[in-house]
């Protein structure tokens, strides 16, 4: 069976290697990028591309329009699938329910700004967001 977290003898990774290995960024240098563009916080603190990442760390990433915090619960130095890499970290249930309303009030966005008359799914989303269920 394949090992999904590093040894136990490595306590800490770079940040922009775990962000890459965790699937949050394509590339080492995309997640670089966005480390010293203000996008990634450790621990409440602006991080560089070199800060150490251990478990238990809180990281707060903002990536296209939507702000994860989330919870270190692993290292992998190494990029697997994306089943074995959602095991790398937990995010806080306050944080998914902000994405997943930011989400539902963009897909609401453009349907209003649509000039068309809203279909049954885009009228079913209405009345959710307006607590009409």
């Amino acid at each position: 069976m394949k090992e999904l977290f590093s040894k136990p003898s490595q306590a800490w990774q770079r940040l922009d290697t775990w962000l890459w290995a965790a699937r949050f960024y394509k590339t080492r240098s995309f997640a670089k990028e966005a480390i010293e563009g203000g996008k990634i916080k450790l621990n409440d603190h602006a991080a560089k591309a070199a800060s150490h990442v251990k478990p238990n760390d809180t990281l707060h990433i903002s990536r296209a329009g939507e702000v994860w915090c989330i919870h270190v619960l692993g290292l992998n130095e190494k990029r697997r699938p994306a089943a074995e890499a959602e095991a790398l970290y937990m995010e806080d249930a306050a944080s998914q329910a902000r994405r997943q309303h930011e989400q539902e009030l963009r897909k609401l966005n453009a349907i209003e700004h649509s000039h068309q008359r809203p279909n049954s799914h885009a009228r079913e989303l209405l009345r959710r967001l307006r607590g009409k269920t």
